[in-house]
């Protein structure tokens, strides 16, 4: 039987999918160091993570057999990708899923900083009426900053707009401006004039300590600071001093350098002597909804891939989006079934000319007839899907694996 891991407290409705079809799901509430992982993926077939468990090219290597890995999640940083890819594990992710509930979180940490929501709150806490103007401001014409314009990015934009805010970013892409949203030729540029700056660069590791110091200096006097992104992109030390020193008036932080693994363990950061500073763990995708739409995405991946080898969306695998086996399309385009006995083979191979006629003379040679097919390449790799009729036994998978250049043989 199919066997599936989730861990780090998947919203339940994968499991309820995947043992809808028959596959076997354990669950986990809490992330898995990579001992703890290699032991726990004895005979699974598809794992299922969040951002705090590592897939590193050690635990790949223990277990050659594992199909997928399913990130619930935007980032898939926690993944040895090359590795996966290199060995046919395929990698896939949510992109869109929780998009607008990070962008949402933004937008309340940017009001609630600009009105100083966070200080007043310790005040009263502190059993002082502390009822003044000072330093609180309207977001109305005040000037966003957004680092990194992408999924996230450009949809901050959108909503920061409808507030009344000037925006301004700047990625190092090439990115289609927003609404009235402006693209900065720099990152000093769009620091010295923006009064909110929220940061959104992806995982890779370059990226380590990406704003540091001497980006923090360049900031406006009393600008506030966001990142809900990664926690290891900012150096926290840096934002300390800049918000001791009252240069910045206020952060707002939802990702850390280094975050406990489990739901209730201690964490501590210097960010807490600071009054006007908003700290999250880590829910800007944290919502109900945001995380049903993820545990529903991600699942129907790691099926759809394992069940008929679909890799559209992977993030590491040449793009193949093929039809059902069990159906064909007529000539108006219209789905019907076959009674036909389809069996689909998935070939996984090294990007080198003639894998598809060597594929093709090896099922030839077995008598074996190919009723469709379709072929992607990305980069060093070639993904071939084969549907045939006619019985396919171990000595034709042996001939099919054999081809020169085979990475991953995958028989639905």
């Amino acid at each position: 039987m199919t066997k599936a891991l989730l861990l780090e407290n998947i919203h339940p409705c994968a499991a309820d999918f995947l043992r809808s079809k028959g596959i076997d799901v354990q669950t986990a509430q809490g992330a898995l160091d990579e001992d703890e992982l290699i032991a726990a993926l004895d005979g699974v077939d598809l794992l299922g993570i969040r951002s705090k468990t590592s897939v590193t090219a050690r635990v790949l290597e223990a277990h050659p057999h594992l199909r997928a890995v399913g990130c619930f999640s935007i980032g898939t940083n926690q993944v040895d990708l090359s590795y996966a890819a290199q060995h046919g594990i395929a990698v896939f992710n949510a992109p869109y899923s929780n998009t607008r509930s990070v962008v949402e979180l933004i937008i309340s940490d940017i009001i609630a900083l600009m009105r100083r929501v966070p200080e007043h709150t310790l005040s009263i806490r502190e059993h002082t009426w502390d009822k003044t103007a000072k330093k609180s401001h309207e977001v109305r014409g005040k000037t966003l900053g957004i680092v990194g314009y992408g999924n996230i990015g450009s949809q901050v934009s959108i909503l920061a707009e409808a507030l009344g805010m000037n925006v301004v970013f700047y990625d190092v892409e090439e990115k289609l401006a927003l609404g009235n949203a402006t693209r900065m030729n720099s990152m000093e540029e769009l620091l010295r004039i923006s009064d909110a700056v929220t940061i959104h660069v992806d995982g890779r590791k370059a990226n380590t300590n990406f704003f540091n110091e001497h980006y923090f200096s360049l900031m406006k006097q009393d600008a506030v600071f966001m990142n809900l992104s990664r926690g290891f992109i900012i150096d926290v030390n840096a934002l300390y001093n800049h918000l001791k020193s009252g240069h910045l008036s206020g952060a707002a932080i939802d990702v850390f350098p280094t975050e406990p693994k489990t739901v209730g363990d201690e964490f501590s950061t210097p960010l807490t002597e600071i009054a006007n500073v908003i700290l999250t763990p880590h829910v800007g995708g944290s919502t109900l909804e945001a995380q049903e739409a993820i545990g529903e995405f991600v699942s129907h991946k790691l099926y759809d891939y394992y069940t008929e080898g679909n890799t559209s969306l992977s993030v590491n695998m040449p793009q193949l989006n093929v039809e059902a086996r069990n159906s064909r399309k007529t000539r108006d385009g219209e789905a019907t079934s076959t009674s036909e006995k389809i069996t689909r083979i998935a070939h996984l191979h090294t990007n080198l000319p003639g894998m598809l006629a060597q594929l093709n003379n090896a099922l030839s040679a077995k008598n074996l007839n190919v009723v469709a097919q379709s072929l992607a390449t990305e980069g060093n790799l070639g993904y071939v899907v084969t549907d045939i009729t006619g019985t396919l036994h171990d000595e034709d998978i042996a001939a099919v694996e054999a081809i020169n250049g085979t990475v991953r043989v995958h028989i639905m």
